[in-house]
């Protein structure tokens, strides 16, 4: 076996190119295995090997810089560069990441998890070897679907405008999560005639040099000529436009081409964009059919591809049921993601209102803005768009949404701690960025029946709405049960205590009810409340208890800081309820690492037995006080 040889990318330099292909194999059988396993970004990584190859083949890692974009195609980086042993422990608790992570590795340039990033960053690294006087390539990677998002334009303007002699690849497998969409996706697939492209480009050179000198004028129609011929034609106008020097397309798995490629462009005096066509999942017949499906992918079977899943419903899955049977009955209804179709539940919706739904791309700000444009129409514009990346939109859910007092609908679906793919991806700040913003409407439902009831209140408000709900299967969901209504900023009590109060949020509820009866045994009677609004909270009933029973725990899977808990806190105050001893459980001031949901949960004391253990300690520090 050729891999496990490889401790450094320089014990590939010494292979010779035939043997390539065999490393090349042999990385996809590794990664499918431990994906298998694991879980994990399958399609992408499997589409981006042979530009691993050829990169580490042509560059010195780690004194060159090799920048990944999302991170999710950078498996077979981690395996040439040391990991290999290791790598079984990919996205496991006290393991390696799933993502580029400085800490983890010197040949891991930057860390990445969001999109979209690596122009600017790799940018800021070669003005930076600049400012120091000193020497190395700087190679960012992004994909096409990444190009969807404005910010690697920011890059490319800026990179274009300094001149500097950045080498930038663009892995073009026509997907992002969902297949791509939009004009530029269009205009990406246009560039594949760039032979034919390459071939006009000489012979008009040719004409125009034959063209007599007989004056400015003569030049310059010929100079305008060029230009339009090219606009008609070439694959990297844009590219070219915007100041690189545009190479392509290339076959992203003929490693020796690739080789061949970067060698010839490793120092050219100035950016270029080398464009690179790969087919997402290659190697593995399931992945190659069904790319979004194994984008990122749970355990599976490798011989049938079939992945293992739980009997139970997903939040998402709710959600995208929900909102379709809803739209149903309300045409106004608009369905808008960010290449997230699968992951936020929407196929349903797709498949049956195909002229409500819209797939923005990598572009969350642009979502948010797009539905407050559709809100102004008197439509019921719905955003599903994960916890993590809805950050990416702040500005936008500020300006745009909420100054504007415009009604839309934010899914925010991965809110809370989402597990394996760490801290890039846990959704741990929503409350917190959202609840201080005027006019918006926060709310978390405990389960799945409480979430229907939940999006359909969203959808009759005249506001902008927030729910966040989290990753995993849903509880309690009652699909046949009739839909209450439920009063905006009207909590619930689900258990009656004179010891202690527990208001709870969210998929926090239910071990906190869990937990009063632990505390139960010990002799403690805890009040539950439901809080089910974050903003406004119910201080009728939450200010009226805690100043019956004095001993408070709010408990919520967001960061503590500016959260829920402090939520409370502060209206507690406004409201003069004196004498109140509160803690707040939830998320620590730090990232949270990856991991199984449950033995993290376990770890931050946001299961039954942590919680109940909170609430005793409080109670008897008082009563002992």
């Amino acid at each position: 076996m050729i891999l496990e040889n490889i401790k450094s990318p320089e014990d590939i330099k010494g292979l010779p190119i035939p043997e390539l292909k065999y490393l090349a194999e042999e990385l996809r059988e590794t990664i499918i295995e431990t994906v298998a396993t694991n879980g994990g970004h399958l399609a992408s990584n499997l589409g981006a090997v042979d530009i691993t190859i050829a990169l580490h083949y042509v560059f010195n890692s780690p004194t060159d810089k090799i920048i990944w974009d999302v991170g999710h195609q950078a498996y077979a980086h981690k395996l040439l560069t040391g990991r290999f042993n290791t790598f079984h422990t990919i996205r496991k608790h006290g393991g390696i990441s799933g993502f580029p992570k400085r800490a983890e590795s010197p040949h891991d340039a930057f860390g990445t998890g969001h999109s979209s990033t690596s122009i600017s960053a790799a940018l800021g690294i070669l003005e930076g070897r600049d400012q120091n006087k000193e020497k190395f390539n700087v190679i960012p990677v992004i994909g096409d679907g990444a190009l969807t998002a404005g910010l690697a334009f920011e890059g490319l303007n800026h990179t274009g405008h300094l001149k500097k002699n950045l080498i930038v690849i663009l892995n073009d497998n026509e997907m992002s999560i969902s297949p791509n969409v939009g004009a530029l996706s269009a205009y990406l697939r246009r560039m594949m005639m760039g032979d034919l492209y390459t071939k006009l480009k000489k012979e008009t050179k040719l004409f125009l040099e034959r063209i007599p000198a007989v004056g400015e004028p003569v030049l310059k129609i010929a100079q305008k000529a060029e230009g339009t011929v090219k606009g008609l034609v070439v694959p990297g106008l844009l590219f070219e436009e915007l100041g690189f020097q545009y190479v392509g397309p290339v076959d992203g798995h003929k490693i020796d081409s690739l080789i061949e490629t970067l060698e010839t462009f490793k120092d050219f005096p100035g950016p270029v964009l080398i464009h690179a066509i790969t087919k997402k999942g290659k190697g593995y017949k399931p992945a190659e059919k069904h790319p979004g499906l194994f984008h990122g992918i749970g355990p599976f079977n490798i011989e049938t591809g079939e992945q293992f899943s739980s009997s139970k419903k997903s939040y998402s899955e709710i959600f995208g049921s929900c909102l379709t049977k809803l739209a149903q009955d309300d045409d106004r209804i608009i369905a808008i993601t960010a290449a997230m179709t699968e992951g936020t539940g929407l196929s349903e919706f797709v498949r049956t209102f195909p002229k409500r739904f819209y797939d923005v791309g990598i572009a969350e700000p642009h979502a948010v803005t797009f539905a407050a444009g559709l809100a102004t129409q008197g439509l019921k514009p719905v955003v599903a768009i994960y916890s993590t990346f809805l950050q990416r939109a702040y500005d936008e859910i500020v300006h745009d949404v909420c100054l504007q007092n415009l009604p839309v609908v934010f899914a925010i679906d991965r809110a809370g701690i989402v597990g394996d793919d760490g801290p890039t991806h846990n959704g741990t700040f929503d409350l917190s960025y959202l609840r201080h913003i005027p006019n918006i409407v926060v709310m978390a439902p405990k389960d799945g029946y409480e979430f229907r009831c939940m999006l359909r209140k969203a959808l009759s408000l005249h506001a902008p709405v927030a729910i966040r709900y989290p990753r995993g299967a849903v509880t309690d969901n009652r699909e046949n049960d009739e839909l209450q209504d439920i009063p905006v900023g009207k909590s619930e009590v689900l258990g009656e205590g004179e010891d202690i109060l527990i208001i709870a949020v969210g998929n926090t509820v239910t071990p906190s009810v869990a937990a009063s009866g632990l505390l139960k045994e010990a002799g403690v009677n805890a009040c539950v409340i439901n809080a089910r609004f974050i903003k406004p909270l119910d201080m009728d009933l939450i200010s009226a208890r805690a100043r019956e029973i004095k001993y408070v725990l709010t408990v919520e899977e967001n960061a503590v800081s500016g959260g829920f808990g402090s939520a409370v806190l502060e209206k507690l105050a406004e409201a003069g309820v004196e004498g109140v001893k509160l803690k707040m459980i939830g998320l620590p001031d730090e990232f949270i690492e990856q991991g199984p949901q449950s033995l993290l949960r376990q770890k931050l004391g946001l299961d039954a037995e942590g919680i109940a253990r909170d609430a005793l300690t409080l109670v008897r520090s008082i009563h002992h006080a």
